[in-house]
């Protein structure tokens, strides 16, 4: 068993769920040029198959599954298709999400937000749940959630995905408690506003000029696949904020603190001191 002070190694293998489009899909091409080969999971395979391109085109493999993220056998096959492919999952990315109309809970669609909360959450509760034995196994993993400032602070409508995104910070606190001694890292990572096909449809980006660039998401990802942001374990990430530069200090600052046990946590406004 891995102690408390065994990091594992950088990552060489991704996975990285909703990569069909948006910032999966630049997060998938992101890990390649980096250096990882990546499984791509979504449910649309003429789209997979096009990212799949790009990632070999950086001379890394691909593999494609097409594959619903609530369907829980599905996510098994999945998961054991990419370890038996690539050789391991090294690094997870629970990308895939939806987001419901922007209106207050009283008015929302029940079966929107159930849908929202299944995908969201149960998607991301069974991948995590598919490669942590696996992780475990080989003495450690990372598990990245795309979370959201939204999981942070109240917001007056999108009810599905305030509790979707919320909920994902229990998933990664979770794993971080539980897994941390034994090699396991897990990070929340907010992507700020990138202009996908999900954002460009919202009244509240409708007049947005100041999008996060993808690459600004992909940098911090990367820099979590190196290993050289495990000492922010259980800690929420802000892409278009927190700068490659000010999360390695933040990492060369706490060390080995985070084997205790602390949380590393977060509010929007700021990060208790250690």
């Amino acid at each position: 068993m891995a102690t408390a002070r065994t990091y594992p190694g950088p990552a060489r293998t991704a996975l990285v769920t909703g990569a069909s489009r948006g910032i999966g899909r630049h997060l998938a091409v992101g890990l390649a040029a980096a250096g990882l080969d990546v499984a791509l999971l979504a449910r649309d395979s003429a789209l997979l198959q096009e990212v799949a391109g790009e990632v070999t085109g950086h001379g890394r493999r691909a593999v494609v599954l097409t594959a619903d993220v609530t369907d829980a056998e599905a996510v098994t096959e999945a998961v054991a298709t990419a370890e038996r492919e690539l050789g391991s999952i090294d690094l997870l990315v629970n990308n895939a999400g939806l987001a419901d109309a922007e209106v207050p809970l009283w008015e929302a669609d029940p079966e929107q937000v159930k849908q929202v909360i299944d995908v969201n959450v149960y998607g991301a509760f069974l991948l995590a749940r598919a490669v942590a034995s696996g992780m475990l196994a080989r003495g450690g993993g990372r598990v990245v959630d795309i979370s959201s400032g939204a999981g942070v602070r109240d917001k007056d409508v999108m009810a599905g995905y305030n509790i979707a995104k919320t909920a994902l910070f229990r998933i990664g606190g979770g794993l971080h408690e539980a897994g941390y001694e034994r090699g396991l890292r897990a990070f929340e990572v907010a992507p700020g506003v990138v202009a996908t096909d999900m954002t460009a449809g919202m009244a509240a980006h409708a007049d947005r000029t100041d999008w996060t660039p993808p690459e600004a998401v992909t940098e911090i990802v990367a820099e979590v696949a190196t290993g050289g942001l495990d000492p922010l374990s259980g800690c929420y990430l802000r892409a278009g904020t927190d700068t490659i530069e000010d999360l390695r200090a933040r990492a060369a600052a706490a060390g080995d603190s985070a084997s205790t046990g602390r949380r590393l946590i977060v509010s929007e406004w700021e990060v208790p001191a250690r």
